[in-house]
Order: C-alpha cells, then sequence, then structure tokens
C-alpha cells in the first residue's frame, strides 16, 4: 500500500471459540519502534511477509496511517534488535461474516489468554451486525491496544475480562 489511508477501527474481546474454524491463522510478530501519543512506528512479520507502518494520533476511532512492505529479512533485524520488549506475538485469522473481514488475534508470549477481534469499517458510522462469538466492545480502552500491550502485557493485568477463547 501506498500513500495515507484512513484508519477506521473497532475491536472487541472475543467471548466464544465459535470463530475457529472459520478461517486460516497467520503467524505475526510485531514491535514497536517508537510510541508517543501523537505518532506509532511498527515493524510486523506476518508469515512469510513483513511491513513497516506510521500511524498517527488516535481520534475517536480514526486515525492516519501508512503501511509499507518491507524486506522480511530487515523486519527481522528490527524486531531483535531496535523494537521494545516484549514483543507482540499473536495468530490473526481472517473471518468473513455478512459482507466484511473480522481479524481475530489470539495473543501468546506475554499476552497470552487475550483473543481480539476487529473490524475495520469504511466510515466511523457504517452499520454492522456482530457474530454472537464477538463480546465486549474495547475499542476507546487503551490496555488493548497493540503498542500499549508491549508495556503492560495481558498477563500482567490484575484483574483480567470474563472468558475468552
Amino acid at each position: 500500500m501506498t500513500g495515507v489511508i484512513f484508519e477506521i477501527e473497532r475491536k472487541f474481546l472475543v467471548k466464544n471459540d465459535g470463530w475457529k474454524s472459520l478461517g486460516r491463522g497467520v503467524v505475526c510478530r510485531q514491535g514497536y519502534l517508537s510510541r508517543t501519543r501523537d505518532c506509532v512506528v511498527r515493524v510486523r512479520t506476518a508469515d512469510d511477509r513483513a511491513y513497516l507502518a506510521v500511524k498517527g494520533a488516535l481520534t475517536e476511532i480514526t486515525r492516519k496511517e501508512f503501511e509499507y512492505e518491507i524486506p522480511v529479512a530487515d523486519a527481522k533485524v528490527l524486531l531483535a534488535d531496535f523494537c521494545e520488549k516484549p514483543l507482540i506475538e499473536k495468530i490473526r485469522y481472517l473471518i468473513s461474516y455478512k459482507g466484511l473481514t473480522w481479524e481475530v488475534d489470539v495473543f501468546s508470549g506475554e499476552n497470552e489468554g487475550l483473543v481480539i477481534a476487529e473490524l475495520e469499517l469504511e466510515r466511523e458510522d457504517e452499520p454492522f451486525e456482530k457474530p454472537d462469538w464477538i463480546g465486549e466492545e474495547v475499542t476507546g480502552d487503551p490496555r488493548y491496544y497493540n503498542a500499549n500491550l508491549v508495556k503492560n502485557p495481558y498477563r500482567r493485568w490484575a484483574k483480567k475480562p470474563g472468558p475468552a477463547a
């Protein structure tokens, strides 16, 4: 992808495993080169591909984003030597439901036990129907931002949300 896009994203906890047979998983590792309130710079590997993303400040559920494919070898060096630890480790499943694609992230490592579903929309007020495996919305809760899970991993939370898949 080239140029700026506007990312409009909603996040939800996953309340059961009704989604598990609906999509194929991709192993992701990601880390952060920079995390400020106004800008996040992320490196991600997803199976045999790698990406560098620059995301602007979040306003409600929208932010500006640039994302570029980079060589996997470069991404591995950035993740190992330049990114804040712990890295975010997860398997991402793409699930089609009622014409939209849900991204279900099953975290491992320091965030093991956390399962989140994200939905990218074309506009903030776009209507959508939730599958029965979608639970509480956590879009506005900064604890669930991947960049914040580096500093405050899920395993360290004193009080965790209800059951997840």
